[in-house]
């Protein structure tokens, strides 16, 4: 059984998303993703200083076994790529949660509706 945060929100491509005091979105994968990908090798985010729409591709991740996108949740300006994954992408296994992949300042009246609670999040992947 993973471990789902009760504060975060989730998509149906399986990242997380924390909503941040200072208006930020905090983007991540979650623990059931990182244990279908398996070890991460690799994680890139290529659209740094980029508008982008809600469910836009904004990098992919790598493991051993298998190569996926990463999706923006919300609408907005993705303004930061997490520096450590680049030296360190294994730290998505070690701690899916703590490891952040990139940060989106979301654009006016951007909706999160279409965003999972936990609850639903863990109907999805039948935990």
């Amino acid at each position: 059984m993973s471990t789902i945060p009760k504060d975060l929100k989730y998509t149906d491509d399986h990242e997380w998303a924390r909503f941040e005091a200072d208006g930020t979105v905090t983007v991540g994968i979650t623990d059931h993703a990182q244990k279908q990908l398996g070890d991460v090798v690799f994680v890139e985010v290529h659209l740094v200083g980029k508008r982008v729409d809600a469910g836009e591709p904004v990098g992919s991740i790598e493991s051993v076994k298998a190569a996926s996108e990463i999706f923006a949740p919300v609408s907005g300006e993705i303004t930061e790529a997490n520096p450590l994954l680049a030296e360190e992408p294994e730290e998505v296994n070690n701690d899916p949660y703590g490891s952040w992949l990139f940060k989106v300042k979301p654009e006016a009246g951007a909706s999160s509706d279409h965003l999972l609670s936990a609850g639903q999040y863990t109907k999805l992947i039948g935990d």
